[in-house]
């Protein structure tokens, strides 16, 4: 007996001993183990940052930042609006290959997917966010230790390293709405971009912003003052960025590098310089993109990068080789659809628009909360404004190109021109090849995707197994082309066993309209097709043909439909065809609900479309 007991406490004893080995083994790899310090500001590009090269702006502390780290002169956030670029952030994945792309939505990401800081914590860091998230899918709470407004690194045990983001929102678009009694920046010294209108609003919505910006910088400020004063400087890596740009208007949710093209900061401690191929105070040029953080984070503390992750390692032990292009993409933007990508190279922007026949200003009621939107487009009414300002208040072109160093406001297009055929044939067909690649399940019509969304597979999934998604994507693009010798074909897919398929052929004759006349017949048939998003964008071709009275009737049969992205997208047409639309608009009240708590997308628009309708 006594010589078991013997044996028990030897057995005690060495557990007791493996332990603390591993505790001490566990405290000596933390010791080694970067924390990381992430510093996301809200709303705004490279142009409001003082050291990009604006010396109207002050951003003292970024700046300061700027001279102990690496500056990225193209970084870009994938999307121009914030859950769908947050969503690139934390998964390392492309959202129009996760079926994420639309502004908002809460499709489920397929299991094999974890929010990237789960990697860390599970790898014994300790994970705090503070305290945005908005992640444009369901969220996966076993991710942070602390996720609030109270949230911090301070909490963490001794010797744990720690991975902290810290979201400053007082650069967020909202900070324009409401109009401050005084202004640091004076509004009469503002620069203005060449294609916002030299008005009062413009000029004091500018200037409120460059105050926001400051302020922004002062919290920056405090935080790296609160890291020194932890004694943590030296063992810290700090990224600051921005979620993406804006937010005057022709900046956030638009395909410009005002919308796209954010400032990156990340100083390395002297300890970590082994992990950077850039030294302290340089800049680099390297095209990074925000599909490209998790994996890089992930290099940088030792843990591997999952295959699945579509991002490229740029910093840690896991580099990969530079990116050729930041690949950008627009979805719906609350209650507005629309849909464009986007390439980016360190020379050129080549933008993509498959819903051309829309004008890049539509009404959105959050960004007509600014009094500069609402003026730029007062101006444009009463007929004052140049060819340059004007152009956000037309149709758009189905394809873009711009020289991103002879023109940083993206005004001056060069699609078309024989001199740049060469970059464009390159862009456009490079284009192509990543939406195939990539598996671009946007090119689905969401109120198809609602649907999709309900099967057991995920979104993404589904993109994986879809057979016809290089056709779908070809139709898109004649459909967007405006090129007339496309139209037998596009005629011809009206009839196609896919429903994405005849969606985009109908998207074709509406973009081609009184062309599209020798497509009635095909057109009509498909007010009885079996998806209503195919009936809906039928309607909208039979109303540009001239067949008005069968399109309005069609679309305000459509609002009584129970799914909400099917209502939303006739809703969205009925808005573009004026006082036509009358017939619809009792149907379009029954769609506002009673309290205002209540309302959604489909109330946003279905107000916007009463009250810009006249009530006869």
């Amino acid at each position: 007996m006594q010589i078991l007991s013997t044996k028990l406490n030897c057995v005690r004893m060495a557990s007791t001993l493996v332990a603390v080995f591993c505790s001490l083994l566990a405290m000596a790899q933390n010791v080694d183990r970067p924390n990381i310090l992430w510093i996301v500001s809200e709303d705004n590009n490279t142009d409001l940052i003082h050291s990009y090269g604006n010396a109207f702006a002050t951003t003292p502390n970024i700046d300061k930042l700027a001279t102990e780290g690496v500056r990225y002169t193209n970084a870009f956030s994938t999307a121009p609006v914030c859950a769908p670029s947050r969503h690139s952030l934390i998964t390392g994945m492309y959202p129009p290959s996760m079926g994420t792309e639309h502004m908002r939505s809460t499709y489920p990401v397929p299991d094999f997917v974890k929010f990237f800081p789960r990697y860390l914590r599970e790898a014994g860091y300790y994970t705090t966010n503070n305290s945005k998230k908005d992640y444009n899918t369901i969220d996966q709470l076993e991710t942070w230790d602390e996720s609030s407004d109270k949230a911090t690194y301070k909490n963490r045990k001794p010797s744990q390293p720690f991975f902290a983001v810290f979201n400053l929102g007082v650069s967020h678009e909202s900070s324009i709405h409401i109009r401050q009694d005084s202004l640091r920046h004076d509004p009469a010294k503002v620069p203005l971009p060449p294609y916002h209108p030299d008005t009062k609003e413009f000029r004091e919505d500018w200037a409120q912003y460059y105050d926001k910006v400051e302020t922004m910088d002062q919290q920056v400020g405090q935080l790296l003052k609160e890291l020194e004063d932890q004694g943590l400087s030296d063992n810290t890596i700090v990224f600051y960025y921005a979620d993406n740009g804006g937010v005057l208007p022709r900046s956030k949710r638009f395909m410009y590098e005002s919308g796209l093209h954010v400032p990156l900061v990340i100083r390395l401690p002297a300890k970590y310089k082994g992990l950077s191929p850039h030294k302290a105070g340089t800049t680099t040029d390297r095209i990074v993109t925000f599909v490209d953080f998790a994996p890089t984070i992930l290099s940088l503390t030792g843990i591997k990068i999952p295959q699945y992750m579509q991002g490229k390692a740029f910093l840690g032990t896991q580099q990969q080789p530079p990116r050729d292009y930041a690949y950008g993409f627009r979805g719906r933007m609350d209650e507005r659809i629309d849909m464009s990508r986007a390439l980016r190279d360190k020379r050129y922007r080549y933008i993509r628009n498959y819903l051309p026949h829309l004008p890049y200003g539509q009404h959105l009621i959050y960004l007509w909360q600014a009094a500069s939107t609402r003026s730029w487009e007062n101006e444009f009414r009463a007929g004052r404004l140049n060819e340059v300002q004007s152009v956000f208040w037309k149709p758009k072109p189905a394809e873009e190109l711009y020289d991103v160093v002879a023109d940083p406001y993206n005004i001056n297009n060069l699609a078309g021109k024989p001199q740049y055929e060469k970059v464009l044939l390159r862009m456009r067909k490079d284009n192509h090849q990543w939406l195939t690649e990539s598996r671009d399940i946007g090119f689905i019509p969401e109120a198809i995707l609602y649907q999709r969304a309900q099967r057991a597979e995920s979104l993404y999934t589904q993109a994986q197994q879809e057979k016809d998604m290089d056709r779908i994507i070809e139709t898109a693009e004649m459909a967007s082309s405006r090129d007339v010798k496309h139209l037998p074909e596009i005629i011809n897919r009206l009839t196609d066993a896919n429903p994405s398929v005849r969606y985009w052929a109908a998207v074709g004759c509406t973009v081609l309209r009184e062309q599209s006349l020798v497509a009635k017949e095909s057109l009509l048939k498909l007010l009885a097709d079996s998806e209503m998003a195919v009936r809906i964008a039928g309607a909208e071709a039979l109303y540009n043909i001239g067949e008005k009275q069968v399109a309005v009737r069609a679309l305000g049969e459509s609002l009584k439909s129970d799914n909400p992205f099917a209502r939303l997208q006739a809703l969205n047409v009925l808005q573009t065809i004026g006082d036509d639309a009358l017939p619809a608009l009792e149907q379009a009240r029954s769609l506002i609900p009673a309290d205002p708590k209540l309302e959604d997308y489909n109330a946003r628009a279905a107000k916007t479309l009463i009250e810009t309708v006249p009530n006869r």
